[in-house]
């Protein structure tokens, strides 16, 4: 079995961990270690028509954020690696000075001093030196750095094209096999029509 730890601060971008997990839940080697912040859950209920119940539903495990004796809080709890999605500058701050206040950042640090995956999209615009700095700091220590950027050359046509592709991305980051996005092939020359094109 895979354990990978899914954690939801308060940055805006709940949709992109709700999807995740909803992803996740197809795989049967998987199991979800899921941890929320309080502003994580304000955040949900203010950005979707989802309870924070559902949510955790979604989850083969739930921990409260201020519970630092959980689980995933160890590092000999193995697991695959850790998604924080979305992360706010504030965790990621944490993250980055090893100030492990609570549980997603502890359980962020033991993912980097572990030597496993810890992707994290950071969500914020526009961004000041300091935001800059401590995602350069993140992505020194180990950490992938996942903004949640949109994609146009897959010609999204809904909301649900743009969240999946960075879900997509995420899974292709974890080896995880995907069917969300398809794999590039590369550009196709257009042909012109009218009257000099043929």
């Amino acid at each position: 079995m895979t354990r990978l730890v899914v954690a939801i601060t308060g940055a805006t971008g709940s949709v992109f961990g709700i999807r995740l997990l909803e992803v996740l839940r197809g795989y049967r080697e998987v199991e979800t270690h899921l941890v929320m912040s309080r502003p994580g859950k304000r955040t949900i209920v203010e950005e979707t028509e989802w309870t924070v119940a559902d949510v955790e539903a979604l989850a083969d495990h739930r921990y409260d954020n201020n519970d630092i004796g959980a689980a995933i809080a160890s590092g000999s709890f193995r697991t695959a690696g850790m998604i924080i999605a979305p992360c706010s500058v504030k965790t990621a701050a944490a993250v980055a000075a090893c100030h492990s206040e609570n549980l997603i950042a502890r359980a962020a640090d033991v993912t980097l001093k572990e030597g496993r995956p810890l992707i994290m999209l950071v969500r914020e615009t526009p961004l000041h030196v300091g935001h800059l700095k401590v995602m350069l700091a993140l992505a020194e220590m180990g950490a992938v750095v996942l903004p949640p950027m949109p994609a146009f050359y897959n010609r999204p046509k809904e909301l649900d094209d743009i969240v999946n592709h960075t879900v997509a991305r995420v899974l292709d980051r974890l080896n995880l096999p995907q069917t969300l996005v398809a794999e590039w092939k590369g550009t196709h020359r257009r042909v012109p029509t009218g009257p000099l094109g043929g």
